[in-house]
């Protein structure tokens, strides 16, 4: 198993789990449990499997990859309380998940060849897009096309980090664990203090990017 696979590895728990705790707060059941926590899990990577032509998708090839979130979110509807008591640290596992999931996403664009402007953008997608994802499923705007705490931007930053990080000596050490805090600390940073971009229409404020 390469380093890249334990990071995806990774990312799924900790996906998963945010789409299960955002399904939670909306008072959903075990079917929206899984319906979230699936599409959080695997949307950003499915899109970008697609994009770079890799086949079979992700969690198809790793087929314990959607057993695991069928029984982590089993577990939530089981214990509900438990999920309650953890929904407050919602932010870390959506930044870690977010983090996580960027630099495996640039990390095979690059293994396939793509530039590198491609590869950051590849990267972002799969970072964000399972949470684009749960929000049109959730009915709501999603967070990253209104005024919201900055995320595609973190993930933009974290992926550049790492493409130029790997050009580095003795890169492989440090350039995967050095990115992935970068986008991390980030997302935290702007959920805490709320930052965004500035908005062309100040009206309503910054976006979500």
């Amino acid at each position: 198993m390469s380093i890249l696979q334990i990071i995806e590895f990774s990312a799924v728990v900790t996906s998963a789990l945010y789409g299960a705790l955002i399904a939670h707060r909306k008072g959903m059941d075990f079917v929206g449990l899984f319906s979230l926590g699936f599409v959080v899990a695997f949307g950003g990577g499915t899109l970008r499997d697609l994009f770079l032509d890799r086949h079979p998708l992700f969690w198809i090839a790793n087929g314990h990859y959607p057993v695991i979130v069928f029984f982590l979110t089993l577990a939530g509807s089981v214990l509900p309380g438990l999920l309650t008591r953890i929904e407050k640290h919602l932010a870390f596992p959506d930044a870690l998940g977010t983090g996580l999931f960027t630099i495996v996403g640039t990390g095979y664009a690059l293994d396939s060849g793509t530039s590198w402007f491609v590869a950051s953008l590849i990267g972002v997608l799969t970072g964000t897009f399972g949470g684009v994802m749960a929000d049109v499923i959730s009915n709501e705007l999603p967070s990253m096309f209104r005024p919201a705490p900055l995320q595609a931007t973190c993930a933009f930053t974290g992926s550049w980090c790492y493409i130029l990080g790997m050009q580095l000596p003795a890169s492989e050490i440090w350039a995967l664990p050095i990115s992935i805090l970068v986008v991390v600390l980030m997302r935290l940073a702007a959920l805490k203090w709320n930052l965004q971009l500035p908005s062309a229409n100040r009206e309503h404020g910054g976006g979500g990017l």
